[in-house]
């Protein structure tokens, strides 16, 4: 329940919960630990351990019988792997690409001929790709070579993952082996806020639009995706804004440029940027293709409403929220409450519950 006007602690009973997401660097020594976790919950009657048995394990299992083969098959199928000894196999490749280890990959590979075309964490439809993609996303570029000459064929894909996480070295020596430009390309680094990946592209000539040729779209997920990256954002604007693309002089677009100087000069002609608050409208121009559905736009509690300073916090904007204090910004400051009676939080909520606190703020 909600009190008009502030966010109240709701007490609820205590009950534990089993989520499961598989890190893009899994720890096999914990996944051990969550398996002996969940058996000895299951063993003690648990009511959600034995929810998690019923669900994930193909055979109906007495909980008083199961055994950890049983656990260590139903953490594996709950992160969307369809055995233990795959999940273990992954959890040895990702190892060894993440320590550019090449004789450790090959040996993986030879034994299990598989792997090489299937997601390396063993999840089907993994963003992080196949080995020789995942490869791409670290600039494994050796690594690559030898997979390369394996007969690993997802060159396409590495080469996306490459200029998603700016690896313009990795991706160039993919475009040597045969990967290519493709309609919307350039959405890639603009969602993962990457500016050298960007500007790689669009040296390359790659047009700046989604798949289906909408300019707006990058220039929309640049503006709402969290902010991972606020320089590699900075940069993705410039790099829009260098192409003739008009973006509004408004105080808003200063921080989103990350743009002191800009938003000095607001200041100047009305100081009470540092105090009002700021729409969603605002925060994201529908002219600018941003959603009018606020929950696209959602990285941790909502910012419509919010003051400057709020918006910082959620887009990890450390300079700009100090000179937003030095400039007369209320700390203490509280958002509007919405229609919902959801509201009246400070600025220091939006660091405990943002994206951008878990990126370093």
């Amino acid at each position: 329940m909600r009190t008009p006007g502030i966010l109240k602690e709701v007490r609820m009973p205590r009950k534990k919960f089993y989520h499961y997401y598989l890190p893009v660097h899994p720890n096999l020594e914990q996944l051990k630990h969550q398996a002996k976790d969940l058996l000895r919950a299951i063993r003690e009657g648990d009511p959600d351990a034995a929810a998690e048995l019923r669900k994930h394990h193909p055979r109906k299992i007495d909980p008083a019988w199961a055994k950890l083969a049983d656990s260590q098959l139903v953490i594996a199928r709950a992160y969307q792997v369809e055995s233990w000894p795959r999940l273990v196999l992954a959890c040895q490749m990702i190892d060894a690409i993440w320590a550019d280890d090449i004789d450790a990959v090959r040996d993986l590979v030879e034994k299990h001929p598989e792997l090489l075309r299937e997601s390396a964490s063993g999840v089907p439809g993994s963003n992080w790709g196949a080995p020789m993609s995942y490869a791409a996303n670290l600039g494994r570029d050796r690594m690559i070579e030898m997979l390369r000459g394996l007969g690993a064929e997802d060159v396409q894909g590495a080469f996306g993952r490459a200029c998603l996480q700016g690896r313009t070295q990795t991706a160039r020596k993919l475009l040597a082996m045969g990967a290519h430009l493709t309609p919307g390309i350039v959405m890639g680094p603009c969602e993962g806020l990457n500016g050298e990946g960007l500007a790689m592209l669009l040296e390359l000539g790659a047009e700046l639009a989604d798949a289906s040729g909408n300019g707006l779209e990058p220039v929309a997920l640049i503006l709402e995706t969290y902010s991972r990256d606020p320089a590699g954002k900075h940069r993705c604007l410039e790099l829009i804004a260098e192409r003739g693309f008009e973006l509004p002089d408004t105080p808003m677009m200063a921080v989103h440029l990350g743009r002191i100087d800009l938003l000095e000069a607001h200041f100047k002609r009305d100081a009470s940027i540092v105090r009002r608050t700021f729409s969603h409208e605002e925060i994201y121009p529908l002219a600018l293709g941003c959603h009018a559905d606020h929950s696209l736009a959602l990285h941790g509690t909502p910012i419509a409403g919010t003051t400057l300073l709020h918006i910082c916090a959620d887009f990890d904007e450390l300079d700009i929220a100090r000179w937003l204090i030095d400039h007369g910004a209320d700390v203490n400051a509280r958002a509007e409450v919405d229609a919902d009676g959801f509201g009246g939080h400070t600025a220091l909520f939006n660091c405990v519950v943002s994206q951008a606190h878990c990126c370093g703020l």
